[in-house]
């Protein structure tokens, strides 16, 4: 399996407005693509497709951005990468719904290896959740710094 950009960037972006926002101050497009490298045109639609999935939410006007739509402990990575990617399967095997959907399901022992991979992939991204991926991103970066000028 091999995410695009749109994983890799979405998943940088909200770990970058988990960190930087709370219900009153939204976070800038503008601030994330600064501080993420990112261009402000592909975070909008990013964003948009996180919205429409119900992770973020927009606030308008002077000093508007975004601002997570759930509780960074609520969110996962496979709800961000799912939003962002779709389907986080690397084999898409017809014999893993239902028997009908493939002439050889009967008989076909590979889909119980299709079955592990996908299953392991999901557990695994279901299992990482954003605060998680913020608490790490705050202690890589407070590494080297005073104590009294990291922000905790």
């Amino acid at each position: 399996m091999k995410l695009s950009t749109k994983g890799r960037y979405g998943l940088r972006a909200l770990i970058d407005l988990a960190q930087y926002s709370d219900e009153e101050s939204p976070v800038s497009i503008t601030s994330i693509s600064a501080r993420q490298d990112i261009s402000e045109r592909y975070l909008e639609q990013l964003m948009s497709m996180l919205k429409k999935a119900g992770l973020v939410r927009s606030i308008r006007g002077a000093g508007g951005g975004y601002v997570l739509a759930k509780d960074m402990t609520d969110i996962s990575v496979g709800d961000i990468l799912r939003a962002l990617e779709g389907s986080l399967e690397p084999v898409e095997c017809p014999g893993l719904e239902s028997d009908e959907g493939c002439s050889v399901s009967d008989s076909c022992v590979t889909k119980y290896v299709w079955k592990r991979i996908n299953d392991s992939i999901n557990q695994t991204v279901d299992e990482i959740r954003l605060d998680q991926l913020v608490a790490e991103s705050r202690k890589k970066g407070c590494a080297g710094m005073e104590r009294r000028l990291c922000k905790n």
